[in-house]
């Protein structure tokens, strides 16, 4: 009888140990090591272990020269979202595996239940559901008015029985929902450990690559954020795919994380309705707030996500600090780099926070992280000091260093034609992003060219105070 016992295994890099530790001897985390049970292998169990070894991803393929290797490009299947294939790089391709992870109820399985509708029409599709029933599933495609569509559907968890399923219907496209609810009988441990999940993803990658399905993972994700089980997961897989935005709101983001066939950084947005998600044509009125005037402490910023121009809304706020240490606070863009901010505004343009507490907002729920909303940030905060509002119409963009030069940022041309497509008749932009002649595009926009920090204050004052 095979003797069972306890390992323990590292939740960030997989790593085995006998016995528990407090850091990790293979990565070096900390209080990483999760108690799993396991269970030695028989005689049989190790025959068919050697028996269900890793097949090649193409076999009989033989060494050759790069030179050599036909460069074809994947087909893409559309998946009759826009939003999706745009992310995707145009649409799935056979034989690549997607992870689509994201917070519980923020609208994964009803996305994907809409996509397998969407090309059940023309293909074979299956939805593997571990998590809800048969019955559960039809409710949800029920109330999404997708019950006559052409979707097998299977609720299981046990991953051979799976793979029998895959190997009968021999789909085009198969969804698992979700990859912790799946094991092996290889392994003793429970569904949703490391070891479980590493395994059943490698054997579903492997299933892809040499059948040509493409298979679609749903993952869980940690109260920090990131995807639940191993750090290896994501690079196994072809594309990463992330949830972002509140499970509360009526507006759903999905940024790509990763994508062997197609652009990363790029941004969905889509709009939670009655019938499920729908894209949003136009995202960036969403990211921007109408106000019935100009308000003091708003900055339309110019951003770009991926290949997509959007116009977003900073938001800054200047009060008088109740405590000795002024509070620095900022939602959607990094809070270290608000305090750097801060510290070239008092350094290079005389304008001192010491006493003020300080909070900026990215409206919208949207997060930035590229940093030509600089200006933007620094423009909204002196707004807000003076209580003076930026005058209508206005855009910005722009890096900020810490010398207080204002440095370019990338595609500057496609951002000024977002905004003049949306009416805006203004922009300060780095003086290296304007161009040598105003283009069609942008007929009736005045460009504001500016080099420094403080001379871009400057020029809002003369704009706010035309008078003066």
């Amino acid at each position: 009888m095979a003797r069972s016992g306890t390992t323990f295994v590292c939740s960030d890099c997989g790593g085995q140990s006998a016995q528990w530790l407090g850091r990790c001897p293979h990565c070096g985390a900390w209080n990483s090591l999760v108690e799993t049970r396991t269970a030695a292998p028989s005689r049989a169990g190790a025959l068919s272990a050697a028996r269900s070894a890793p097949a090649p991803l193409a076999p009989g393929s033989a060494v050759q020269d790069l030179a050599q290797v036909p460069a074809a490009d994947q087909q893409h299947m559309p998946s009759g979202i826009g939003e999706l294939d745009r992310m995707l790089g145009g649409g799935l391709v056979a034989g690549s595996v997607v992870l689509l992870g994201g917070d519980p109820g923020i609208g994964k399985s009803t996305l994907l239940l809409q996509v397998l509708a969407a090309l059940a029409g023309h293909t074979r599709v299956l939805y593997v559901s571990g998590e809800e029933s048969a019955a559960q599933v039809g409710l949800r495609a029920q109330r999404l008015g997708l019950q006559g569509a052409q979707v097998r559907l299977m609720a299981e968890i046990q991953l051979e029985r799976v793979g029998e399923a895959l190997a009968a219907e021999q789909p085009a496209v198969c969804v698992i929902d979700s990859i912790q609810t799946v094991y092996t009988e290889q392994l003793s441990s429970a569904p949703g450990s490391v070891a479980q999940v590493r395994e059943c993803a490698a054997q579903l990658t492997r299933h892809a690559k040499t059948a040509g399905t493409c298979i679609v993972l749903v993952g869980h994700v940690t109260k920090e954020g990131a995807l639940a089980g191993p750090r290896v997961l994501e690079h196994m897989v072809d594309t990463v795919l992330y949830f972002e935005g509140d499970a509360h709101s009526n507006y759903r983001l999905i940024r790509a994380i990763k994508n062997r066939y197609g652009g990363v950084g790029e941004l969905g947005v889509f709009a939670m309705t009655e019938r499920g998600l729908k894209g949003v044509a136009n995202p960036s009125a969403i990211f921007l707030s109408h106000h019935g005037a100009p308000v003091p402490g708003s900055c339309v910023l110019a951003t770009l996500e991926g290949s997509r121009p959007l116009l977003v809304e900073i938001q800054a706020l200047a009060d008088n600090a109740a405590s000795p240490s002024p509070r620095r606070l900022s939602v959607g863009l990094d809070p270290a780099r608000l305090a750097m901010l801060l510290a070239v505004l008092h350094r290079h343009a005389g304008v001192s926070c010491a006493d003020q507490d300080v909070f900026v907002n990215a409206v919208g729920g949207v997060r930035i992280a590229e940093p030509a909303a600089d200006l933007a940030v620094l423009l909204a905060i002196q707004s807000s000091l003076r209580n003076r509002a930026l005058p209508r119409g206005l855009v910005a963009f722009g890096e900020v260093g810490l010398a207080g030069e204002i440095r370019p940022a990338p595609r500057g041309q496609e951002r000024l034609r977002e905004a003049a497509k949306l009416g805006f008749s203004a922009a300060i932009i780095p003086a290296a992003n304007a161009p040598r002649h105003n283009p069609e595009q942008l007929d009736g926009m005045t460009l504001y060219p500016v080099q420094r920090i403080d001379q871009a204050l400057e020029l809002l004052r003369t704009l706010q105070d035309p008078g003066a």
